[in-house]
């Protein structure tokens, strides 16, 4: 079972395994553990409940050089068919603990529960970033974001194990380059996020409604505040009606959320790309466009659509098909693997880049394959 990972008997991984209080298993397809239901098996697999079972297995298994994977909540993860040459951390410490205007969530805490817990407790602030799948571990590596909010303008302090020194220490936002969908933690290994806290409202009044499309489905103007419960409530209704909740009897969220990254274009760059778009579609057409710090972000999925790619595509007999709710979101209709998604992903990637001459990011981490 361990033969292609250098120097790594049953006997040292059991041994990881009962310093660390881990828990070991062997040959577990890693589609289950992944939103996408994709992925081929690790050469075998820790089970950390604790942060302290966590922090134990991924110490020894760093001292000894053995490969290692670690997996949250698999909800933006993209695992080859064959698998992974690597042990397979999985990170399931869950505790929460809420404060008066606070709350400290363990990696392996499911994010939506975490945002459902602190609207139950009458707290505001996290309820615009409801219903997006994972744990609260990946939040601040991606700086999850919806609806006009990201993780990263609530944040207070991230608990970090340092993979080179093994040092575990709290870190302000400051020390995250955080930006969008992305920090200076997303690709890379050198620390691992043990524990995340942030700020939440104790008058249980939601952050300003700052999406526009979020304010028309409350009623209010923009920039108004509203009990986070409802925010929470219209939030779930919106996302539910883009494929964008988990439901296991719907193929349309058997997916990693949005696939794509907003293309954010420089001053040199947006001209042309609009010229293009105006030649492509006429010059009468509105562009969606949101200004940012590093640019102007265009829609990934205007972009799609307008390239020709329709909702469902490329048809129902496809095992990799654009959402039939949301052409953002790349799908498996049960019987897809990896490489058929990337196909896919390839195809809508290039067309873009031939229609308007953007080419589109992908948002998940990808585990032995590229797109």
């Amino acid at each position: 079972m361990f033969g292609r990972l250098p120097f790594v008997t049953v006997q040292a991984l059991s041994d990881i395994a009962a310093d660390s209080g881990a828990e070991l298993s062997e040959g577990v397809p890693l589609a289950r553990y992944t939103t996408l239901r994709l992925g081929g098996p690790g050469r075998a697999m820790l089970t950390c409940r604790s942060t302290d079972a966590l922090v134990g297995a991924v110490r020894a298994l760093d001292a000894a050089g053995i490969p290692s994977l670690v997996l949250g909540g698999g909800s933006n993860l993209l695992i080859a068919d064959r698998g992974v040459d690597a042990v397979v951390v999985r990170v399931a410490n869950d505790a929460v603990r809420l404060g008066p205007d606070s709350v400290v969530a363990e990696a392996g805490a499911g994010w939506d529960d975490v945002v459902a817990g602190t609207v139950d407790a009458g707290l505001g602030g996290l309820e615009c970033l409801s219903g997006i799948p994972g744990s609260a571990g990946a939040t601040p590596v991606q700086n999850v974001g919806a609806y006009g909010v990201e993780v990263g303008t609530l944040l207070r302090r991230v608990q970090l194990l340092d993979r080179a020194t093994g040092e575990v220490r709290w870190v302000t936002p400051d020390r995250l380059g955080l930006g969008y969908r992305t920090s200076v933690l997303k690709h890379s290994d050198a620390a691992l996020v043990l524990a995340v806290e942030l700020d939440v409202r104790p008058d249980g009044q939601s952050e300003p409604l700052r999406y526009r499309e979020l304010a028309l489905a409350m009623g209010a103007e923009e920039g108004e505040r509203r009990p986070a419960a409802k925010v929470r409530e219209v939030v779930l209704g919106l996302r539910a009606g883009k494929g964008m909740v988990l439901d296991d009897a719907d193929h349309d969220t058997w997916s990693a959320g949005s696939f794509f990254t907003n293309p954010v274009l420089d001053a040199d760059r947006l001209p042309p790309v609009l010229a293009t778009i105006a030649a492509r579609l006429g010059d009468d057409v509105r562009v969606p466009q949101f200004p940012g710090e590093a640019g102007t972000k265009l829609s990934a999925g205007w972009l799609i659509e307008r390239a020709g790619f329709t909702k469902g595509h490329p048809g129902p007999a496809a095992a990799a098909r654009l959402s039939t709710k949301h052409t953002l979101a790349l799908t498996n209709r049960g019987s897809a693997s990896t490489e058929d998604l990337l196909v896919l992903a390839r195809e809508v990637r290039d067309g873009v880049r031939d229609a308007f001459g953007v080419t589109l990011e992908p948002e998940p981490v990808t585990v032995g394959c590229a797109i």
